[in-house]
């Protein structure tokens, strides 16, 4: 017997009954043959960790761009935070860590440079509107890729925790629905740290109600809500806060919101950030022919030209897009001829 078809005979004896059972995965849209060692679900896992587009994420921005110091959040370390918060979740909850792990990893592939503000500049400028949801998706389709692969060819449940790890729609699997709440309980707490790192917000300011109930430090906050979560959704089919932690929750999301995310020194670099990524932007409709031939190639004839210039910036570390700005737009020093 191969250790694959071991490891599903595991989940099917210890998993409970609302767990995601790899063997009964509706598949991939490219039919592969199975591997001997790993299920489908660790594959995904594994095919998203050695992408390029997840190495990048170590250099796109979380919430502070451009901060000073080496102990702030980037989008990869968002990721790994709300990988290791899923896991949690699902072992106590005996649903597939594997699943969670592997949608974690993979939901924000998509995002833009510089954060959040990347996303509604480049949702501002293409006619069609951009999401990070909808790119997460389209960069595990199409647009990574290897010498003998365009696109991951990921599960379908895989693809469906990422595309839905916010937003109105919700995932058809529990699995999914962790990724969308470790994701917030994730977020919420690593910017509070970060906030009081940057001295934007002191540890004192924070409601004192919300830190009476959850916890004064980092830890103890996201202990409590994991826990609230477990015990909320053990053996019922459903995922979810008490009203009480999620009120909570809330309140210090709508804290962060009115202190850190639209303070003005938090957002002090924003308005230089939206200028690079407009500029880019109107470079490339101007002169679609300058961008990378490996790119274009991604593409068929077909295809919007603003589709393909929002993927090559939406795929861009923070530094490499003031690198591409600088040699696009300032002046070179020059010598004697």
């Amino acid at each position: 017997m191969c250790i694959r078809v071991q490891i599903e005979d595991l989940e099917k004896n210890t998993l409970s009954q609302y767990a995601a059972l790899s063997k009964n995965t509706k598949g991939r849209v490219i039919e592969e043959e199975s591997c001997n060692v790993r299920t489908d679900y660790q594959r995904d896992r594994d095919r998203i960790i050695h992408s390029k587009s997840f190495r990048r994420l170590k250099h796109k921005t979380q919430v502070f761009i451009a901060p000073e110091g080496d102990h702030y959040r980037t989008r990869l370390t968002h990721t790994l935070e709300v990988a290791q918060i899923s896991r949690t979740l699902a072992r106590a909850l005996r649903l597939n860590e594997d699943l969670v792990e592997a949608i974690a990893l993979g939901h924000d592939l998509g995002h833009t440079p510089f954060g959040h503000t990347g996303e509604n500049i480049l949702n501002e400028l293409h006619p069609n509107g951009f999401n990070h949801n909808r790119q997460s998706l389209k960069v595990v389709d199409r647009l990574e890729h290897t010498e003998s692969r365009k696109g991951l060819n990921l599960t379908y449940e895989v693809r469906d925790g990422i595309l839905k790890h916010t937003g109105k729609e919700k995932p058809e699997t529990l699995e999914g629905h962790i990724v969308r709440i470790a994701d917030r309980i994730a977020y919420i707490n690593h910017d509070i740290d970060d906030a009081i790192r940057a001295n934007i917000i002191k540890r004192e300011e924070l409601p004192r109600d919300c830190i009476k109930r959850l916890g004064k430090y980092h830890g103890e906050r996201i202990n409590s809500m994991i826990v609230d979560v477990i015990k909320n959704s053990m053996g019922i089919g459903h995922i979810a806060m008490s009203e009480e932690i999620d009120y909570y929750t809330e309140k210090l999301r709508d804290f962060m919101f009115e202190r850190v995310y639209l303070n003005k020194a938090a957002k002090s670099e924003e308005n230089k950030a939206k200028y690079i990524i407009e500029q880019l932007y109107f470079h490339y409709i101007n002169n679609f022919n300058k961008l990378p031939i490996e790119h274009i190639k991604l593409y068929d004839k077909y295809e919007l030209k603003e589709d393909i210039i929002c993927d090559y910036i939406a795929g861009m570390t923070d530094r490499y897009a003031v690198n591409l700005f600088k040699e696009l737009f300032m002046p070179k020093s020059w010598g004697k001829f």
